[in-house]
């Protein structure tokens, strides 16, 4: 099951790993809570109620593990920063991850291959709002791209 839906596992500590943990120690930490939690997991039969539990319990953990983490303390003068990635893919996700919920992970799931259908089970909201949502992200991101 992990296997099955490691793009939504990797897309949600990819998201958070962007306040300053690194995206590794985040899935270790999803996939233990997972494993933990692998009766509750188990007993549920229908894949994309699973999928909408295993993304519950993976936002939940990195949620958990930001709150305990402490504050990073700045740099040493002279230290030598590495080079920012402008590459455009990584200029998407910055502006995506601007984005306020459930907008962001609406536009995250339809990347990543969901129907509209799927999206609205796991998030509780129907196809036509999903793709009403949708449609008005990605005008958001176009117009903040064009910029």
């Amino acid at each position: 099951m992990v296997l099955r839906h490691r793009g939504l596992l990797f897309a949600v500590c990819r998201r958070y790993g962007r306040r300053g943990l690194d995206e590794d120690d985040l899935l270790q930490e999803v996939l233990m809570a997972l494993w933990q939690r692998r009766g509750q997991l188990l007993s549920i039969s229908v894949a994309p109620k699973q999928a909408a539990w295993m993304w519950r319990v993976a936002r939940s953990t990195c949620i958990d593990i930001l709150r305990g983490t402490p504050p990073s303390y700045p740099l040493p003068e002279g230290y030598d920063t590495p080079e920012e990635d402008t590459t455009p893919r990584r200029d998407l996700h910055e502006m995506i991850a601007r984005l306020d919920e459930p907008d962001r992970t609406i536009v995250t799931l339809h990347l990543e291959g969901y129907d509209y259908k799927e999206i609205g089970q796991r998030l509780g909201m129907s196809k036509n709002n999903i793709g009403v949502r949708l449609m008005r992200a990605k005008e958001r991101l176009r117009k903040e791209w064009e910029r």
